[in-house]
């Protein structure tokens, strides 16, 4: 396709919308986004497809293409529009209350939106929004006291990030197993009570008999935020100690 950048494809955020229709159903990329969020809030991103969608804004599936040119562009769509309000989030004034206010924003759309934690930790989202929130976390970690370099600052991104991704998968996933099961963490430990308490008697496990005898169970937002301040204030002090290559 020749483009104003050569042959390049142009995003879908860069393309202008097709022209109306005089069509009994009006369109737009906004439209097309904001249905296919609920279904895919309703159905999971399994129950998601382009016929689908057509068939819900009751069009046939080759007006969508006009708008999309498949599903990996409409999650584009829908992701950027998940990514508008957690930009408005980071636009804090210090660096370290940037930080939190954009990871807890993630972690409510993600909660809201749970499709969305499916779709976090691999390639970057490029979306209009979704830079923005990449350009308030970069900004906002570069200003921390021990980032010194772009080294410093992809190594706090990654860090950032891991534990970000890696809490609200494992938060979304056990929402979902209570769904299938019917039972909770706590109800599950304790259904396995009988067994545990017999491995743990062994004297094997010490430190995991400390956790399930003296260890509470804490609540999901409450740990996440404790674990957020722990790995941001690790980050604003870093280490004076470098790896040798």
């Amino acid at each position: 396709m020749d483009t104003p950048y050569g042959s390049e494809v142009v995003p879908v955020w860069e393309r202008p919308e097709p022209r109306p229709r005089a069509a009994p159903v009006p369109l737009s990329r906004d439209l097309i986004a904001t249905v296919a969020i609920r279904l895919a809030d309703e159905h999971g991103l399994d129950g998601l497809s382009v016929r689908k969608l057509a068939k819900e804004l009751g069009v046939g599936p080759m007006r969508l293409y006009d708008y999309v040119r498949g599903r990996s562009e409409l999650l584009d769509l829908m992701v950027d529009v998940v990514y508008a309000p957690i930009a408005e989030a980071g636009r804090q004034s210090g660096w370290r209350e940037t930080v939190l206010a954009v990871a807890q924003a993630t972690r409510a759309a993600a909660l809201e939106h749970e499709w969305f934690a499916d779709l976090l930790g691999g390639r970057p989202h490029l979306g209009p929004h979704g830079l923005a929130v990449a350009e308030a976390m970069a900004a906002a970690l570069s200003r921390a006291p021990a980032v010194r370099g772009i080294d410093d600052l992809q190594r706090a991104l990654g860090a950032l990030n891991a534990f970000l991704v890696g809490a609200v998968r494992r938060e979304v996933t056990e929402r979902r197993t209570v769904r299938a099961t019917g039972t909770d963490e706590a109800a599950f430990q304790t259904g396995l009570g009988p067994y545990l308490s017999r491995m743990l008697e062994t004297g094997r496990y010490p430190t995991v008999a400390r956790l399930v005898i003296e260890g509470a169970h804490l609540d999901p937002a409450e740990s996440f935020a404790h674990n957020l301040t722990t790995v941001v204030d690790g980050l604003a002090g870093g280490s004076t100690r470098r790896v040798r290559r």
